[in-house]
């Protein structure tokens, strides 16, 4: 109670009710804490402190960015039956992406309510998107989930937004150029050419696409991505109504590929070396037995035969009955005694 009464006194009562009635607008409810509303509409370029501590939008609009996701992320879910984690994911990025919440900060009143020091129009494309963001952080603390849901729900995608017409809307230009490249066979590069800090203290980037070695279009933002995807647009943009800058991304790219075609040394020999195989030294052949020539002789070769030879035949004819022994040699004595022997028998 005290901390609203405080509040109220820091306004004038007009400005207090004025401001209830611009919220109410906005939300389509009347807030129950006005302070956090109070904050969320506070910049930080006004340097306000409250027991040595700075007050200002940014810890609301961390808080918000989350619940956006979550919320987002839970009416798509619902909208889109059998989607993909992919699309899905697509789709919400679309929807809470900085240049959208800009447009709606723009449209719902919320950029004219936002009290800033008014020397921070460099920073113009995150002033109305963060206040947003902010926002939906103040409409939790003060009413809860529930209430963020409805807020996004009916207010913002019920009134605002086609939700249909955002899933299916390309918009991600360092996606096309990317995708561009790869099926045309073109080196891409993001070149970082400087990166500092604005007045307010705010960190920018400044990139420009290399495409073939070729300068492409440059982009600055607050952020990597935002910086990226500027310059990817107006590259696709150059692509489209530049013939000579599509032509000189070619003669680039066929001077580079003549290059990386030119053979630098002899192609290599693919035959395969059996060195390490030791060789053994061939065995001379055992002489045939049946082949052996009479000493003094030399032996000659006799062409093969199918047919068996008389000598073989004759072999194969023998009987062993008809081997016999020797007759022993017949002696002087032997003769006599067969001779009597003959006698006697007749």
């Amino acid at each position: 109670m005290l901390n609203n009464f405080i509040d109220r006194i820091r306004l004038p009562f007009r400005k207090e009710k004025e401001l209830y009635s611009s919220l109410y607008e906005i939300l389509g409810f009347y807030p129950k804490d006005i302070k956090y509303y109070k904050q969320a509409l506070l910049h930080k370029s006004i340097m306000k402190r409250e027991k040595g501590k700075p007050i200002n939008n940014e810890r609301l609009e961390f808080l918000g960015d989350a619940i956006l996701d979550a919320v987002v992320g839970h009416i798509v879910y619902r909208h889109f039956e059998g989607k993909r984690e992919g699309f899905l994911t697509n789709t919400r990025s679309k929807i809470v992406q900085r240049e959208t919440l800009n447009k709606l900060a723009q449209e719902l009143g919320v950029t004219q309510l936002i009290l800033s020091s008014g020397h921070n129009s460099s920073h113009n494309s995150y002033l109305g998107g963060n206040a947003f963001e902010a926002l939906v952080g103040a409409i939790y603390l003060d009413r809860g989930y529930d209430a963020c849901m409805r807020f996004m729900e009916k207010r913002i995608l019920g009134q605002l937004i086609n939700i249909d017409k955002v899933a299916y809307k390309e918009v991600n230009f360092k996606s096309k150029l990317i995708e561009w490249s790869q099926k045309n066979r073109v080196n891409i590069e993001f070149k970082l050419l400087e990166q500092k800090k604005d007045q307010d203290g705010s960190p920018t980037f400044n990139y420009q696409v290399m495409i073939e070695g070729i300068e492409g279009g440059k982009g600055s933002g607050y952020s990597k991505k935002e910086s990226q995807q500027t310059a990817s647009k107006l590259t696709l943009q150059r692509l489209r109504r530049e013939p000579q800058y599509i032509d000189a991304v070619f003669a680039a790219k066929a001077n580079r590929t003549k290059m990386e075609e030119e053979p630098v040394e002899n192609v290599p020999d693919t035959e395969t070396k059996d060195d390490f195989i030791i060789k053994q030294e061939p065995k001379p052949e055992k002489p045939d037995k049946t082949s052996v020539a009479p000493k003094g002789r030399p032996l000659v070769a006799l062409p093969p035969s199918t047919q068996p030879s008389a000598v073989e035949k004759e072999i194969d004819d023998l009987d062993l009955d008809d081997i016999t022994a020797a007759p022993k040699e017949e002696t002087r004595e032997s003769i006599i005694a067969a001779a009597e022997e003959a006698a006697f028998a007749q």
